[in-house]
């Protein structure tokens, strides 16, 4: 076991489902483990004004089943000053808080690095619904983002149908196309878009009106919202095509709705995993990584390599996307 006997926990970037769970997880494995814990409010915003607060056993009951993150989030791009990171470790030094745990996505573990790099003990938690962030194979809240994409699909099918309509589904991920490729798949979408394949917008209409030419009542397309053609640029293109489509198109973009759904069974297990791992790997003296879930095993990823590597999609589920939409 390490020397350190009080460690703080944060949640940073955007909010998941499945944070809260995290944090519960930290808190009472940290106290099996003898040490005491210190939630930071608001991110990394907490740590630079000192706004930390003791988390007892019985401060972490009951949020498990919430969405979001009851210690708050925040972005601070003023982290990326190395003075204004002195002053967190300043403020952490104060306290005696001798180890970091970091829930959060890519900016979250870029900030862990940075302290870590600075010589303080850090851990990252793999939180993020875009699953973009390497070192995990899911990502704690992706599961529930998919299952609150996946129920507003099947919603809208029932709309489409009645009313003989295609539909454009734009979905979270930033610049990441998972969310999109997974409800796509899993919802019977016609023709799916993401950053990752360079969409082409006459094949797009083409499925579309084959799905009219096939007799289906309706049509369904599901782009990620950092896609080129994504809700916006879609209902731009098609607009113009109108009379060739067969069906009246209807954009509906799903937003942040999707980051604030009750955290599912999967993320809630998920997120109890890898806190608990975080904790255990920081007071026995393991840092400078990022704990994750791969092929099924807890991992500990360094976060020069989280940081250096892209986490790919399966080109695969790509083509099987177009099998299935036929």
């Amino acid at each position: 076991m390490s020397s350190i006997k009080r460690i703080a926990v944060l949640t940073s970037g955007g909010d998941a489902p499945g944070m809260n769970a995290a944090v519960r997880a930290v808190v009472r494995t940290a106290i099996e483990l003898g040490a005491e814990v210190f939630g930071a409010h608001h991110g990394y915003r907490g740590l630079v004004d000192g706004d930390l607060t003791p988390l007892a056993a019985r401060d972490v009951g009951g949020i498990m089943q919430r969405g979001g993150t009851f210690l708050g989030s925040a972005r601070l791009p003023g982290f990326r000053d190395i003075e204004v990171r002195r002053g967190a470790l300043d403020r952490l030094a104060d306290r005696g808080i001798g180890g970091l745990i970091a829930i959060g996505g890519n900016g979250t573990q870029t900030g862990a690095k940075s302290l870590s790099d600075m010589g303080f003990p850090v851990v990252g938690v793999a939180s993020t619904i875009d699953n973009d962030l390497y070192g995990s194979d899911v990502t704690i809240g992706v599961d529930t983002a998919l299952n609150v994409g996946l129920e507003a699909i099947d919603r809208l099918k029932v709309t489409a149908s009645s009313h003989h309509r295609a539909f454009v589904v734009e979905v979270m991920g930033r610049d990441c196309g998972y969310l999109a490729l997974m409800t796509g798949i899993a919802g019977g979408a016609e023709a799916i878009c993401i950053p990752e394949v360079e969409a082409d917008p006459e094949a797009v209409a083409s499925e579309i009106r084959g799905a009219y030419e096939r007799g289906k009542p309706h049509a369904l397309v599901v782009a990620a919202e950092g896609s080129k053609y994504n809700a916006n640029g879609l209902m731009e293109y098609c607009a113009s095509q109108k009379g060739r489509l067969g069906f009246e198109l209807r954009a509906t973009i799903l937003g942040h709705t999707q980051r604030g759904g009750v955290p599912t069974f999967a993320d809630r297990m998920l997120a109890t995993e890898l806190g608990a791992a975080a904790a255990e790997r920081l007071l026995r003296g393991e840092h400078g990584v990022l704990v994750g879930k791969i092929r099924g095993e807890i991992a500990a990823t360094p976060f020069d390599e989280v940081a250096a590597k892209k986490k790919p999609l399966d080109p695969a589920l790509m083509d099987l996307a177009r099998v299935l939409a036929k």
